[in-house]
């Protein structure tokens, strides 16, 4: 095998299942040794067995030092050239509702969870460089009243996505990926009377994980930093966050248009 054919290593966290997984089944395909990490350890190693991953990991992204075990694990298979920090919990309901222990899981894993993954990730990289791809939020880029923490958390790693890439050589990227509401057991999850289940099927209907999985790993190579996906709810986003007094006018509209597809999907 010569050195043009050589398998590259990549890092998956959060791909037991989800984004993460497609994320990662994508990777399988097109030749990487993936390792993908999630903090169900059973869960992660049956993924990897399933889609052909090199090796399927616990990990607690709360733990910075979880992150160079994973990076160890995957210079193991190659070199790596590729982490996908992706693991994140959407607990929802505004600030006043939400409990501490619930705002604290958001800050480290959905904030921390990333720093820590971008640093392994920029350590390991060897001389060729490599992309840091961040699964962030359409509601990292706006106002989103009953995901105040969760977009705040969006927020911050949008920021941190592009203050890392300014700050690394030319051959490291650093992408964030902005995607709106995705058919995930998250969203399933949340809260089916409240505002934030509402406003994030306001955009006519949820994307998939695979059209997602697409668009991260799309980012590879690329010289964008920040994608929103579809492009026009980010741009409608970022027109929110300059006036967020004047857009909080349409709230309801778009409340009822989320709770309009809410039922018709049953």
């Amino acid at each position: 095998m010569t050195p043009e054919t050589a398998v590259t290593s990549v890092v998956v966290t959060g791909a037991a299942r989800g984004i993460g997984r497609a994320v990662a089944e994508l990777l399988v395909a097109r030749g990487h040794a993936v390792v993908v990490t999630d903090v169900d350890g059973e869960a992660a190693r049956r993924t990897a067995d399933e889609i052909g991953a090199a090796a399927g990991l616990a990990q607690d992204v709360r733990d910075e030092g979880s992150h160079r075990a994973v990076a160890k694990e995957a210079l193991v298979h190659g070199p790596l050239t590729a982490w996908f920090n992706n693991a994140g919990v959407g607990n929802d309901g505004p600030l006043a509702a939400l409990s501490s222990a619930s705002v604290e899981q958001l800050v480290q894993v959905n904030l921390m969870g990333v720093l820590w993954g971008m640093r392994a990730a920029l350590e390991a990289f060897g001389p060729e460089g490599g992309d840091v791809v961040n699964t962030a939020s359409l509601s990292g880029l706006g106002p989103v009243p009953g995901l105040s923490v969760y977009a705040a958390t969006k927020a911050a790693v949008v920021s941190l996505s592009t203050s890392v890439h300014a700050e690394t050589p030319r051959n490291v990227r650093v992408h964030a990926l902005c995607p709106d509401g995705v058919d995930t057991a998250m969203v399933d999850g949340m809260d089916p009377r409240g505002m934030a289940k509402a406003l994030v099927h306001s955009g006519g209907g949820l994307l998939t994980v695979d059209a997602v999985a697409a668009e991260a790993v799309g980012l590879i190579g690329s010289s964008r930093v920040v994608r929103s996906l579809p492009a026009w709810r980010g741009g409608l986003m970022r027109v929110t966050s300059q006036a967020p007094s004047v857009a909080m006018r349409g709230l309801p509209q778009f409340v009822a248009l989320g709770q309009r597809v809410i039922r018709k999907r049953g």
